[in-house]
C-alpha cells in the first residue's frame, strides 16, 4: 500500500462516520465550496474525538502520520500533544496528517483562527484527566471546549460570525452536547466517564452503579428528564440563530436545532430510559422538526 493509499484510507475511515450524526454535517443542498470546507472541519473534529476516545483505525496509521512510534501509540495524551503540534503547522507550515493537510486550504480560505481547533483538543485532553463533573456549571465549561467551537467554525466557514450569532450558536451546541451525553450514558459509563452532574445525581438519588444497569429505574429516568429539559431550553434559547440568516444556511442551522429537538423527543418517547442503547430519532421525525422550526421563523 502506498503512502497516498494510506492517507486516503485515513480520510475515508474518519469522514465515513459523518453518516452517524443526528444531522448531516455537510448536506447536499449546501454550495459545494461550503460542503468541502465543512467536511474538512468535520474531519478534524472527528479525528480528535477518535484520539480522545481511543477509537482510531486499527493499525497505527494515524499515530505514524503524527510521528508517534508504535510503542507510544496507545498514549492518548501523547497523541493529542502530537496532534496539537501538527495543527499548529496548519497555520505556519505543512502538517503531516492527511486530514490536517486537507484542513489547511479551508483555514486559509476562510481566515479561521486556531482557537476553536485548540478548544476541541483541550476538551479531549480533559477527557483523559476528568471523568466526573460536580456541577452543571462545570459541565457547561466542558461544553464550551467540546461543542461550542464546532458552531463557531460553521459560522466562520460561512462568513456569518457576529457576537450575537456566536452566543446563540453556543447555546445550540451546548444543548447538542448535552443531548449526546444523554444518549450515550451507558457507553460513557463503560468508559468510566459520567457527564451527568454529581449534584444532580445526588438530588435525584442516583448512584453511579445505577448507570450500569440494563434498564433505568425511576430515579435515573427522572434525572435524564431533568437534563433533557435543560437541553430543550438551550435549543429554544439558540433557535433565533436560524432566523438571523438566509438561504441554504438557514436550512442547515434549522437542521442542527431540529436534530437536537428530535433527539430529545426520541429520549422522551423512550420514557427517558437511555440505558438499553441510544434513543435516536427517525428521518420523518427529524424532517417534521425542521418544518416546525422553519415555519416558526418564516
Amino acid at each position: 500500500m502506498t503512502a497516498t493509499d494510506t492517507a486516503s484510507g485515513l480520510e475515508r475511515a474518519t469522514l465515513d462516520k459523518a453518516a452517524s450524526e443526528n444531522f448531516p454535517v455537510a448536506p447536499f443542498f449546501l454550495p459545494r465550496a461550503w460542503r468541502a470546507d465543512l467536511m474538512a472541519v468535520y474531519g478534524f473534529a472527528r479525528l480528535v474525538d477518535d484520539i480522545g476516545d481511543g477509537d482510531l483505525v486499527p493499525g497505527g496509521a494515524d499515530a505514524r502520520a503524527l510521528g508517534v512510534s508504535p510503542a507510544e501509540a496507545g498514549d492518548r495524551l501523547l497523541l493529542l500533544d502530537a496532534f496539537e503540534e501538527d495543527l499548529r503547522r496548519v497555520f505556519d507550515g505543512t502538517p503531516h496528517h492527511p486530514l490536517l493537510r486537507r484542513l489547511q486550504p479551508t483555514v486559509r480560505r476562510r481566515a479561521l483562527t486556531p482557537e476553536p481547533f485548540l478548544g476541541l483538543i483541550a476538551a479531549n485532553r480533559q477527557d483523559q484527566l476528568v471523568a466526573r463533573y460536580e456541577t452543571y456549571d462545570d459541565l457547561l465549561a466542558y461544553c464550551a471546549l467540546s461543542a461550542n467551537p464546532v458552531g463557531r467554525l460553521v459560522l466562520g466557514v460561512t462568513g456569518t460570525s457576529t457576537p450575537e450569532r456566536i452566543r446563540l450558536s453556543d447555546a445550540i451546541c451546548t444543548a447538542l452536547q448535552i443531548v449526546e451525553h444523554l444518549q450515550d450514558v451507558a457507553e460513557d459509563y463503560g468508559r468510566d466517564r459520567i457527564y451527568l452532574p454529581a449534584e444532580d445525581m445526588k438530588r435525584f438519588h442516583v448512584q453511579e452503579a445505577d448507570l450500569g444497569q440494563k434498564s433505568a429505574g425511576a430515579s435515573v429516568r427522572a434525572l435524564v428528564a431533568y437534563e433533557a429539559q435543560r437541553a430543550r431550553d438551550l435549543l429554544d434559547e439558540g433557535a433565533p440563530l436560524v432566523g438571523s440568516v438566509h438561504g441554504r444556511l438557514k436550512l442547515l442551522l434549522a437542521g442542527f436545532v431540529a436534530g437536537g429537538k428530535a433527539a430529545v423527543e426520541a429520549i422522551t418517547a423512550a420514557g427517558f430510559d437511555v440505558l438499553p442503547g441510544p434513543p435516536r430519532p427517525g428521518k420523518v421525525q427529524l424532517l417534521r422538526e425542521v418544518g416546525v422550526i422553519l415555519r416558526g421563523e418564516g
